[in-house]
């Protein structure tokens, strides 16, 4: 029983990753210690069946519930308390990095081309997610589109450190809040299910070859999204009405941010 609690609550904090802007589920399934498994259920769903299903069936019980319980709260927060909401969560991630080298280093020593593997991610993937807003421009909240926001919510968990809730601020994030707060099924439910299916069937055996075979790189590419995702979740962006604002804060509002961080 007790097990089960736990692995539910993991499933909630997983879902975070869904729902907060700069979080990514796969970052928090691997510092709670159950992303590796994932990733080989994934690739390989009928090689211990049995034993994976009752794994992970109360982690998926808890990632509905997270979802289903904390999208309204976290869009109250979030319209109310942003600044401190997403520093909050900056501190939290930040917390991790020391567990994500440490798995990192976890098999091999570090090597000059890790190294260039962290620098590379770091600064592509900053660029990238900072000018997506600008290069893509906003999306209608239609079933098509849902199935893209479901690919983005997989690839959250397939590649720890990007997080699909800020991509999906190119329109989608506000609308698949409201459906998951509502239990919208048909309209938002069915189609970001479909398409996570379909990329998790499609990257999983990807994944997990690269973890296999490419443990030290993978890792290293994971801390530098980590770190550019995080940092953008701080610094306003122009093409995203939904992005972080300082307006307004006062000293005292930025000990409290420091002090949350």
């Amino acid at each position: 029983m007790l097990s089960w609690i736990s692995k539910m609550i993991k499933g909630i904090v997983i879902a975070l990753g869904f729902i907060l802007p700069g979080i990514s589920g796969g970052v928090l399934a691997a510092i709670l210690g159950i992303y590796e498994r994932m990733i080989r259920f994934l690739a390989h769903p009928f090689k211990q069946l049995k034993e994976d299903v009752l794994y992970f069936l109360p982690v998926a019980i808890g990632m509905l519930l997270g979802i289903g319980l904390f999208s309204y709260p976290i869009e109250y927060l979030l319209e109310h308390y942003q600044v401190y909401v997403l520093w909050s969560f900056a501190g939290a991630i930040i917390g991790t990095v020391p567990s994500l080298v440490k798995e990192a280093n976890r098999e091999s020593e570090r090597d000059k081309v890790d190294l260039i593997w962290f620098w590379a991610t770091f600064i592509i993937s900053g660029i990238s997610l900072y000018s997506l807003n600008f290069v893509v421009g906003s999306l209608s909240a239609t079933f098509l589109n849902f199935i893209l926001a479901g690919a983005l919510l997989a690839l959250g968990i397939l590649v720890p450190g990007l997080s699909p809730s800020n991509l999906l601020l190119i329109g989608l994030y506000s609308p698949m809040l409201t459906g998951f707060k509502t239990f919208d099924l048909f309209g938002t439910f069915l189609p970001i299910v479909i398409g996570a299916v379909l990329t998790f069937v499609a990257f999983s055996k990807f994944m997990d070859y690269a973890l296999r075979v490419y443990h030290s790189r993978v890792y290293h590419f994971i801390i530098g999204i980590v770190l550019s995702s995080t940092l953008l979740i701080l610094i306003p962006n122009a093409g995203s009405s939904e992005s972080i604002s300082y307006a307004g804060l006062s000293i005292v509002s930025y000990v409290i941010i420091a002090f949350f961080f």
